[in-house]
């Protein structure tokens, strides 16, 4: 699945570079919560960051140090070489490795394209590669649909999620306390299968 949507990612990379340009007015709220505990200058992670547009665009504009992990070198290409003070890493997800600690993480329409059973390990990941109180901001899909493969701007993509009340039950078993979730998409009958947005903090007692 990541190889398919590798593929895909390269070939709309241009395209997907003309479109998303900015934040919809949920997501610049959850990115204003999100960003509001962080200290000034501090190191946020953005896994699955594609061409850096929005949220590493946002973040080094805020001077924040911005790390993004992208297994996609097309949709990498936009971010070097418009932002040159973040650190761009074509890896997958699950392949990324740091002895490094942050005090954020970005998982935004990233966690979806992975299959669910993976997700309780890359979780478990992303929490030890924060620093005790560190904030997650991540999406994931908003129903019980089973996986499925769909077509955006002509190509193919895998899709797979855990239930929203699922997903949050893993991020508390892991220990973290969840201070938002928002439905960014409500399913419906038809195509959309729904989205969700949760904004989580590591608790220090879990350190």
């Amino acid at each position: 699945m990541n190889e398919l949507n590798r593929r895909s990612y390269d070939a709309i990379a241009s395209q997907w570079d003309d479109v998303r340009l900015k934040f919809s007015q949920k997501e610049s709220w959850l990115f204003d919560n999100f960003v509001a505990a962080l200290s000034a200058g501090s190191e946020v992670l953005d896994l699955g960051c594609g061409t850096g547009r929005p949220f590493a665009e946002a973040l080094l504009a805020r001077e924040f140090q911005v790390t993004g992990v992208d297994q996609s070198n097309a949709m990498l290409s936009f971010a070097r070489s418009r932002f040159a003070k973040g650190t761009w890493i074509c890896t997958s997800i699950e392949e990324f490795q740091s002895e490094r600690r942050f005090s954020g993480v970005v998982c935004w329409d990233s966690l979806f394209h992975i299959p669910r059973e993976r997700h309780p390990l890359l979780l478990c990941k992303i929490r030890d590669l924060l620093l005790p109180q560190g904030k997650l901001l991540l999406t994931c899909g908003g129903s019980e649909h089973p996986a499925f493969q769909d077509r955006m701007l002509g190509e193919t993509f895998f899709y797979d999620s855990f239930p929203p009340e699922r997903l949050k039950s893993e991020l508390q078993k892991l220990g973290f306390e969840i201070l938002t979730a928002e439905f960014l998409n409500i399913p419906t009958d038809g195509n959309d299968k729904g989205r969700i947005a949760i904004l989580s903090e590591v608790s220090s007692r879990n350190q």
